[in-house]
């Protein structure tokens, strides 16, 4: 038995290496080399040269408050703690599939009995069969087969890890979002209100000019109208403002805490406004969704490996060694030895086009992973590219509208000295509120629409995977705590090395 054993172990790692998987390229990316330029783009000089996937959240997101927050979600998320059990999960079914390459072992005690009628002694005799054993069963994977399954499976978990990064980065960017919402619903909630009291102030001259009789009604139902607008203009900002809240505490995981930094103002939020985009191409190694979508092809392309090797032969063998007995006195004595050696080997001859109809899916699959990954890249490459537009053009929108803001409230001012010296009707009062009230609105959503473009900038650049700037990345596959630690003689197996991508 041992030199068969022997022969079968040479032989095995002799054809270890072999592998049927076509030889992996990375396809080219479909984009240009360079960002689009023209007049939506903004020059790059004075930038910082730090890398936004370098770049810390708690150093882009600089308000404290904010930080507070961030971090609390980082903490509490219950879609981010899914995410980190689930790669959890996967690194457990990489280790269940890592396992099927080696031998496996079993111990095992048996015993049987029989009763029966013998014919010369004409009589019923009962007998008994006693056995311990060890036995042990190996796929010996000649072909590949079981090789390329494990790099499938290894690929799984490498995108599955991808993708709780991404997840994380999502979530940095989704709180910042949030509660930029919030602060713009507060600047809105004081624009309305400031205007509700002008226009009630308006309506209580109105109504004491119609009461004296030097005032018309036209007058006073325009003047009405501005207010009630403005309390209904009110009443769905605060509706606004409650469910953005609500859409926050999601996020975090938990009620916004009462021991947060100091609020600061929309207008004073102070971000990192200038992060270098750099080339089309660093999206490739930051992006972990481009890279989630790599292994994803990369396991596609470990499948047509396992699909091709299933028309060759498979080796097995099994064998027993151990000890049997009619007597258990007798089980552990000389003469009761037990062993046995079976060596198989099964060939596909005739299975319906099962096998080729199985090639043809795995590499129908890899082709549709090829799309996916270009897919990805082209979606990395327009969202920064519009992110970069929208950098490019807001400072100068915000410019615009604080301009038209001070305009509209000078025309305001203008038009109720006339009204009040009956130079002209009230019709203009009511546009110049009206205008202004539109203006101070836009201001506000283009304040916040600016403040969340840096932020989108920052997510599609890879942004918001580490906590400081300088701070060594952790691995995407490492869950920390989460990973599933068993007894103690696991714990090696758990530790070892899990190989390169």
């Amino acid at each position: 038995m041992r030199p068969l054993v022997a022969i079968a172990v040479a032989l095995a790692s002799l054809v270890a290496a072999c592998s049927l998987q076509p030889l992996f390229e990375r396809p080219p990316p479909p984009i240009a080399a360079s960002y689009p330029t023209g007049p939506a783009y903004k020059a790059e000089s004075g930038a910082t040269t730090t890398p936004a996937e370098d770049i810390g959240w708690r150093n882009f997101l600089t308000d404290a408050r904010l930080q507070r927050l961030v971090e609390i979600a980082l903490a509490n998320n219950r879609d981010l703690r899914v995410a980190a059990l689930t790669v959890a999960q996967y690194q457990a079914q990489y280790r269940i599939q890592r396992s099927n390459r080696y031998p496996q072992v079993g111990a095992g005690a048996s015993v049987s009995g029989q009763r029966a009628p013998v014919a010369s002694i004409g009589r019923n005799v009962t007998s008994h069969v006693y056995s311990v054993d060890v036995s042990s069963s190996w796929e010996l994977d000649f072909f590949g087969r079981l090789q390329s399954l494990n790099d499938q499976a290894l690929q799984q978990y490498f995108a599955t890890a991808q993708a709780r990064k991404a997840l994380q980065i999502s979530l940095v960017a989704q709180v910042a979002n949030q509660y930029l919402a919030m602060l713009a619903d507060d600047e809105l909630l004081a624009v309305t209100r400031n205007t509700l009291e002008t226009a009630q102030a308006s309506y209580d001259l109105t109504r004491q000019q119609f009461d004296v009789g030097t005032g018309t009604e036209l007058n006073l139902r325009q003047a009405e109208t501005v207010v009630e607008q403005a309390k209904g203009n009110y009443a769905a900002q605060v509706r606004a403002r409650a469910q953005d809240e609500n859409t926050l505490v999601l996020l975090l995981g938990q009620p916004l805490p009462a021991d947060l930094p100091p609020l600061v103002e929309l207008y004073s939020q102070s971000m990192l406004a200038d992060i270098p985009p750099g080339v089309p191409s660093d999206l490739l190694t930051r992006r972990p969704d481009i890279m989630q979508a790599e292994a994803n092809l990369r396991g596609a392309n470990a499948n047509i490996g396992a699909a091709r090797a299933a028309f060759f032969p498979t080796i097995s063998l099994t064998g027993s060694y151990g000890s049997e007995s009619t007597a258990l006195s007798r089980l552990f004595h000389g003469g009761s030895l037990a062993w046995s050696f079976v060596p198989s080997i099964t060939m596909p001859i005739f299975e319906g086009g099962r096998l080729r109809a199985s090639l043809d899916v795995a590499t129908i699959q890899k082709d549709v992973n090829v799309a996916q990954y270009e897919k990805a890249i082209q979606t990395a490459f327009q969202e920064v590219a519009n992110d970069l537009a929208a950098r490019g053009t807001y400072d100068e929108q915000v410019a615009a509208l604080e301009r038209d803001v001070a305009a509209s409230q000078r025309y305001l001012d203008l038009a109720q000295q006339r009204f009040a010296a009956g130079i002209d009707s009230y019709l203009n009062v009511l546009t110049a509120q009206n205008n202004l009230y539109a203006a101070q609105q836009a201001l506000v959503s283009a304040r916040a629409a600016r403040l969340t473009t840096l932020v989108s900038l920052y997510k599609d650049l890879g942004g918001g995977w580490i906590e400081r700037t300088g701070d060594t990345p952790a691995a995407p596959e490492d869950v920390g705590s989460l990973a599933p630690h068993n007894n103690a003689p696991w714990d090696l197996l758990n530790a070892v090395s899990i190989g390169p991508r």
